[in-house]
């Protein structure tokens, strides 16, 4: 089958030329031809090849080979500074721990490699001049926005797990539809990802929920996805029975989390911004239903959660803020906005009424007013920071060393009257200037 010719770079048609030179197969495999058929710039490209590692080795004797997976028939090519990896074709042996082979065999058969792979659409191999080999029907899947799985989904989702991830990832980023049987296995076999590390789960779930098709992916599969994110389950269906909801708790954090920009913590914080509202439930005489306390909750909920997916630690600090902070009421005012400003800083603030906006949004309709209430907020937040308006500590006029030159000595009470003359600034009842300040503090008696 001819297809366009692909967009490659220069480096990657040197490496395939020099293979086609002295009599080897090799083909653009996975991604990047899936990407080129869907009509998407691709980006990473991964070679495989009929030649050995050992033929490999000789054919690029002029460069530089790096031997990234030689045992399983991989070897990185620099060439003209670009790595590429290429790999042989290969049989895989069993699988003893639902992620790798135990073994590998080479073979000099196209199809045997692609047989190996996870889906139809990642098993399109194209050479060069744009020529398709497609065993399984990748192109017409494709075609029909199917994501299936090569051979017997069960088989494949056994010897890798980590596929179940990635057909949800897969069906969350592409809008695609997950073919029956695939997607009866994906339920079937969902507890094999209780063998996988925290990193691989966490790097397809950040792809996942950023997604522009992530909140029908979560609800249409959360029994999957609460093996590694067994939180969800008890949102799904939990009816809040509040007048300014409308949705069940999950319902309403995906469409919080879809209404943020597709970044891993802001996805996160939408996501799990109410995850302690089941565990908070109450209701009062007239059966309407209350969270108090549900954002300390969601908080330590998420902590937990973050430490066991092993998120590192500027992620889960802006996640666990936002959490923390989502429902806390902040006037539209000059004065909470420098004491936020102070408190949160000036980029998470900002992410805040993000997810005070996304929040409102997944609400009932009639509540969905406050929009204008953040508009007013971040249009505040705004002018304090053009105005270039002190709400840190460094930037207010009186220091340290001016309460030292005044006779303070320095340690407990130093610290005291710096917050003492830092809050009056960020209340607006004494202006950010030295002599101000120090006036003040000598009106209180505190000098």
């Amino acid at each position: 089958m001819q297809q366009d010719r692909i967009q490659i770079p220069d480096s990657v048609r040197i490496a395939m030329k020099t293979l086609r030179r002295e009599g080897y197969e090799v083909y653009l495999i996975g991604g990047c031809v899936r990407d080129h058929l869907m009509h998407v710039r691709p980006h990473d490209f991964d070679l495989t090849t009929d030649a050995t590692p050992e033929e490999m080795m000789a054919v690029f004797a002029d460069y530089k080979v790096i031997e990234t997976g030689i045992r399983h028939g991989t070897l990185t090519v620099i060439v003209n500074s670009m790595p590429i990896e290429i790999t042989t074709y290969r049989v895989d042996g069993a699988y003893e721990d639902n992620r790798h082979p135990t073994s590998v065999s080479f073979t000099r058969n196209l199809r045997e490699d692609a047989a190996r792979r996870d889906f139809t659409m990642n098993a399109i191999a194209m050479d060069v001049d744009g020529n398709v080999r497609d065993s399984f029907g990748g192109c017409s899947d494709i075609e029909a926005r199917l994501i299936r799985a090569v051979g017997d989904p069960d088989v494949r989702f056994e010897e890798d797990a980590l596929r179940i991830l990635r057909g949800l990832r897969f069906a969350a980023v592409l809008g695609f539809e997950i073919e029956e049987a695939t997607s009866s296995a994906l339920r079937r076999k969902a507890a094999l990802l209780n063998s996988i590390s925290a990193e691989r789960i966490r790097e397809e779930l950040f792809k996942l929920i950023c997604g522009r098709y992530a909140g029908q992916i979560i609800s249409g599969y959360t029994d999957v996805l609460g093996v590694v994110l067994p939180e969800l389950l008890t949102m799904k269906g939990f009816d809040q029975k509040n007048r300014h909801h409308c949705y069940d708790v999950l319902t309403h954090s995906l469409i919080a989390m879809e209404n943020l920009s597709p970044k891993p913590y802001l996805r996160l914080a939408g996501l799990l911004h109410d995850v302690g509202k089941p565990r908070c439930f109450t209701q009062d005489a007239s059966g309407e239903g209350h969270f108090y306390g549900h954002a300390e909750e969601s908080e330590a909920i998420c902590d937990a959660i973050l430490s066991r997916l092993k998120v590192d630690s500027l992620t889960k600090k802006r996640v666990l803020t936002l959490v923390k902070y989502h429902d806390v009421p902040i006037a539209a005012e000059e004065k909470s906005a420098r004491r936020y400003l102070a408190k949160l800083g000036e980029e998470n603030l900002f992410d805040l009424c993000l997810l005070k906006r996304a929040d409102n949004l997944a609400q009932s309709a009639e509540w969905r007013c406050r929009q204008s209430e953040i508009d007013a907020l971040e249009a505040c937040i705004r002018k304090v920071v053009a105005d270039g308006e002190c709400f840190s500590m460094h930037s207010m006029a009186l220091s340290g060393n001016d309460l030292i030159a005044l006779g303070v000595p320095p340690g407990k009470r130093l610290g005291e009257l710096l917050r003492i003359a830092f809050d009056a600034v960020l209340e607006g009842s004494c202006e950010n200037d030295k002599d101000a300040l120090i006036g003040m503090l000598k009106a209180k008696k505190h000098l």
